[in-house]
């Protein structure tokens, strides 16, 4: 029975080395020669199952190792789509974002893979909602992107964009432009097809030599008789609706300033709605008016209405497409970088799911903004 005991000791300590060389393992002991050794000889840690359950050191690693792996696991679930917004074509062919959910990429490729998605038979074709579609010629491929300092973004696409009917040629340079500079430190873009950079568009000739930008304007509506010595063109963001889908369009426009005041010209405009001619929607109350002058510092315009603005008066709510429309129209002009709304005779507004707006709205409430 001693000599049994005997061996029975030894096999015991052997053990004991054996899980405490694995345990060092994960404690950061290790060489770079160990870590790019041969899965074979590193399966010690892998034959952990035949161990005693009596609650051993290397049955509490494992269990830590096991909980590491599992929230690994989880973190990589919750990262590997980000949301983007994209430049479509909605079925009366204005182009609009939609906000898709795309996989993640590393930081220096999320421009590409922006074009990638507006590429026609492209990635984005089984993830296009109801109603839309791509734009750029099918067979396009994104050969470069390089950023300049000033915050031009060089694109070099291959030989298939010019694949594409006149007609469709404002639709596309405004969907890349738009794409594209929803990136911060992105100003505005140059085209370069197959190495060589163009000048005018390869189809009708528009002119890009200076570059595009959102100043050049998107879905541009010269409809209504406006007198352009007391004018401005400015963008503007008028709901619409397919099927259940509401989304927003952007219509540049001139719009008549009012008091030499551009954004009081520009909220006069969206309370008036957009022209007949458009098939877009007006969501604000009739008699919604500002009863101060809007008043602008620091990156911040607030804005105060009268009691028409709400959609209910009780509950002091501002309906979430008026909220987005004000938001969108306004943080699109240069150094606005928040909204806030104030109503009179009222301490606090709430969206129309009774939160209060305590803080000034930003862009990327509606809308995912970042930076190449």
């Amino acid at each position: 029975m001693r000599k049994r005991s005997h061996w029975i000791h030894i096999g015991v300590f052997s053990l004991t080395l054996i899980l405490l060389t694995g345990c060092g393992v994960f404690q950061g002991e290790q060489t770079l020669e160990e870590m790019d050794s041969p899965p074979e000889e590193a399966s010690y840690t892998d034959d952990l199952d035949g161990v005693p359950e009596e609650g051993t050191e290397s049955e509490e690693g494992t269990e830590v190792e096991e909980t590491e792996t599992e929230e690994s696991l989880e973190t990589v679930a919750e990262t590997e789509t980000i949301q983007r917004e994209l430049y479509l074509l909605d079925s009366n062919g204005m182009v609009v974002s939609q906000v898709l959910e795309l996989p993640k990429r590393e930081s220096n490729e999320v421009a590409t893979q922006a074009l990638e998605y507006l590429v026609k038979g492209g990635p984005v074709t089984n993830i296009l909602p109801n109603g839309f579609e791509a734009v750029l010629p099918a067979g396009t491929q994104i050969l470069g992107l390089n950023l300049k300092e000033d915050g031009t973004l060089v694109v070099d696409v291959s030989k298939e964009f010019a694949e594409y009917r006149p007609e469709d040629e404002q639709r596309i340079i405004q969907a890349m432009t738009f794409t594209l500079t929803q990136f911060e430190n992105v100003e505005k873009i140059n085209l370069w097809i197959n190495g060589y950079e163009q000048k005018e568009m390869p189809v009708n000739g528009t002119p890009i030599s200076e570059g595009y930008s959102r100043a050049n304007g998107i879905n541009i509506y010269h409809g209504d008789t406006v007198d352009l010595m007391d004018s401005k063109a400015v963008t503007l963001y008028y709901p619409a609706q397919h099927n259940e889908n509401f989304y927003h369009v952007p219509v540049t426009q001139h719009i008549e300033m009012k008091n030499d005041d551009l954004y009081q010209s520009i909220v006069q405009a969206l309370i008036e709605g957009p022209s007949y001619e458009l098939d877009l929607l007006n969501v604000f109350n009739n008699g919604a008016t500002l009863v101060e002058n809007p008043n602008y510092k620091d990156g911040v315009l607030t804005l105060k209405f009268n009691e028409n603005i709400l959609n209910s008066v009780a509950e002091g709510s501002i309906s979430d497409e008026v909220m987005e429309t004000l938001v969108l129209t306004l943080t699109d002009q240069p150094g606005v970088d928040a909204v806030s709304v104030g109503v009179e005779n009222m301490q606090q507004v709430f969206n129309e799911s009774g939160v209060p707006y305590s803080e000034p709205v930003t862009r990327d409430t509606f809308v995912p903004t970042e930076s190449l």
